[in-house]
């Protein structure tokens, strides 16, 4: 096939003034110029502080022509890696840190709020939706656990009709998109709240495991000798309108990995306690006294409360960095009046 034509003239003008020299120095402030011209300021400031970084940190760290094809290659593989049910690339953002850092930016809450968590890289669309009380579980060697949960807002009035996404790993430590041929969800469902703000179901005792460590995510931790575990938990995505999508997760406390998730996704106030299921909620709920009780009650936040709460840490950001930014639907871009 060949080369299309370049048909697009050059942002030029016949008093331009010449090209200069391009150096180690002054290369950034050229490509920034050149990268500034989209007519949305959001995205010229994304790339300007974007180019300005990766530029620094070539010169920080004398970055050499070897290294600099590693993470192409690197990059690369990753993407190599993705699938409609596996995501390395998130994987990769998750073990960074980023993901938590970009979720705590984004969705800050109120300190009475359910604290957010990463989404990590197995949640699916295809979970099916279960009436209250039912089991999400197909693992007959995982151990029974009932879950008996409420969703209210910030002053504590019960929510109902919040779409409510449940998953976890089964009794191997493995989600069911990891297994070839996998023919139908499993270990996860969605339920939504009832008129009291309430939802409880049969699931099973979450364990800890490694994330996928087979691709190029994995090979970066062996090189930092950095173990692939997360702790037991299960994961949690609230969303009804008005709002603030809540994804998170709950943690059990005592894990081995509890302080050194892989992905940085523990909290302190998303660290629970398991008890046991007594006599009188064995007959309320048809399990066995004695089974595993996770109870809790999760709070969620306003869009409005969360876009407040945004704005304010932002225009606060940015007062630290000594930059000189206004707010756009809720974003900081250059304040050039």
């Amino acid at each position: 096939m060949a080369p299309t034509p370049c048909d697009t003239p050059p942002l030029s003008s016949p008093t331009q003034p010449l090209l200069p020299d391009l150096t180690i120095d002054n290369i950034t402030d050229e490509v920034v110029q050149a990268s500034s011209r989209s007519g949305d300021a959001r995205l010229d400031y994304l790339m300007e502080r974007l180019v300005t970084h990766v530029h620094d940190f070539a010169r920080e760290t004398r970055l050499s022509t070897g290294e600099w094809m590693a993470a192409i290659h690197f990059l690369t593989q990753t993407g190599q890696m993705c699938s409609p049910v596996r995501q390395e690339f998130i994987s990769l953002s998750d073990v960074f840190g980023l993901s938590m850092l970009v979720d705590s930016i984004n969705h800050p809450k109120p300190p009475n709020c359910t604290q957010g968590s990463v989404l990590g890289p197995f949640h699916t669309s295809d979970a099916p939706h279960l009436p209250i009380g039912s089991s999400m579980t197909t693992d007959a060697a995982g151990e029974p656990m009932l879950a008996l949960c409420t969703v209210c807002d910030s002053s504590g009035r019960p929510l109902s009709g919040v779409k409510v996404d449940i998953w976890e790993a089964d009794s191997s430590g493995h989600c069911d998109v990891q297994y070839t041929g996998r023919q139908a969800p499993s270990e996860r469902c969605v339920m939504t709240s009832d008129v009291d703000g309430g939802f409880w179901f049969r699931a099973i005792r979450p364990v800890s495991y490694p994330v996928p460590d087979d691709g190029p995510v994995g090979k970066l931790l062996g090189l930092l000798k950095r173990h692939s575990c997360r702790p037991a938990h299960m994961h949690f995505m609230f969303e009804k309108q008005g709002l603030d999508r809540l994804i998170t997760t709950l943690f059990i406390r005592g894990d081995q990995y509890e302080t050194s998730d892989v992905v940085f996704g523990v909290k302190p106030s998303l660290v629970v306690d398991l008890d046991k299921v007594d006599n009188e909620t064995a007959a309320e709920y048809g399990v066995a006294e004695g089974t595993l009780l996770l109870r809790h009650k999760f709070i969620l936040a306003s869009v409005r409360e969360t876009e407040e709460l945004r704005d304010e840490k932002a225009t606060e950001a940015m007062v630290m960095l000594g930059l000189k930014t206004k707010l756009v639907n809720h974003l900081p871009v250059p304040d050039l009046d």
